[in-house]
């Protein structure tokens, strides 16, 4: 992910863009993975205008799980 992330800040960017993020979210039966990447040397995140904060890793497993066990029972999302 480290490598999209950088190919995209060095080759895709416009000016005036934020920093790009990737996300990675993985869920399979028995565990959901949550994990983000940042441009190198960079430990900031600066979040949509839309948006007040960045969920945490455990904040977006949460809601995998979440959207996982609707799927699972057939509910409506």
């Amino acid at each position: 992910m480290q490598m999209y992330v950088n190919y995209y800040t060095s080759e895709m960017m416009n000016e005036g863009d934020r920093f790009p993020i990737g996300i990675i979210l993985c869920a399979d039966k028995s565990d959901s993975v949550v994990k983000y990447t940042l441009p190198e040397d960079n430990s900031q995140i600066f979040a949509s205008k839309y948006k007040l904060y960045m969920p945490t890793e455990e904040e977006l497993k949460r809601e995998l799980e979440k959207e996982q066990e609707l799927l699972e029972t057939g509910q409506k999302l």
